[in-house]
């Protein structure tokens, strides 16, 4: 199970820097502030919410202008339901601004920290100027992935590995060559320690990083529990929704 559709941007962007620099970073107790999760992936479309999995059936959803239709099927659109219909598609479409904007300060959070741990590793003006300069760039590309992307599939499996990979191939680089040359003066100079210095510093970022953007991140914590009541009222909102077999639909599901 994800967390809510949409707020599965906070997870993945909060955490772009860490999975760049290979961190087992984990920000998804953020993301599972409001005990609501879903299997389906979401995507916003100008007159529709479409909600789809793989498995099990129902597989998809469409909510909009009133109607609920599950597998091609249109099961709901008429009277009190109609208008819980539309109440839901509102909220739904209300809360994604918000989500955007706490991760967009995530991303901000997420930055600083490597910024502040990085500052520790010695390096060059040059060296520090230049992953500034990728830092910021990578931060505003995510920044504009989230303002853009209309559906939760662009921010999980191989959409966001393939990014991922992208921003590790490009950062990596800005620190590992420095601190590969710094090690190399150390030992041209006959300073084994000094190499030794080098590389448990090095191995010592993950630790350092993963610790300092844990601590920044919560942070956002009061930003998403703000959020919980518009999640708890989509929950009631679907109350009652059934697919053409009678089967009750969960486009979100409340975690125990």
């Amino acid at each position: 199970m994800r967390p809510w559709p949409f707020l599965s941007f906070l997870p993945l962007c909060l955490l772009f820097l860490g999975l760049c620099l290979g961190l087992p970073l984990q920000a998804q107790d953020l993301a599972a502030t409001c005990q609501a999760s879903s299997s389906y992936d979401l995507t916003l479309q100008p007159r529709q919410l479409v909600f789809e999995r793989a498995t099990p059936e129902p597989t998809h959803v469409v909510v909009g202008e009133g109607t609920l239709r599950v597998d091609g099927v249109l099961v709901h659109g008429a009277g009190e339901q109609q208008d819980r219909i539309r109440a839901f598609e509102r909220e739904v479409r209300a809360l994604v601004p918000q989500v955007r904007a706490v991760a967009d300060r995530g991303v901000d959070l997420a930055t600083q920290s490597v910024r502040d741990e990085v500052a520790g590793l010695g390096l060059a003006s040059d060296s520090r100027d230049e992953l500034d300069r990728r830092l910021a760039a990578h931060a505003s590309s995510v920044k504009q992935r989230i303002a853009s992307s209309q559906s939760t599939k662009d921010w999980h499996g191989s959409a966001f590995e393939q990014y991922a990979t992208e921003l590790s191939a490009d950062l990596l680089p800005a620190i590992g060559v420095d601190l590969g040359q710094q090690a190399l003066q150390a030992m041209a100079g006959g300073d084994a320690q000094g190499a030794l210095a080098l590389r448990d510093r090095a191995v010592g970022l993950a630790t350092g990083l993963q610790a300092r953007m844990r601590q920044q991140l919560q942070a956002l914590r009061p930003a998403v529990a703000a959020l919980c009541p518009s999640v708890q009222r989509l929950l009631e909102l679907q109350q009652g929704w059934q697919d053409a077999q009678g089967r009750p639909l969960h486009l979100l599901e409340r975690d125990p």
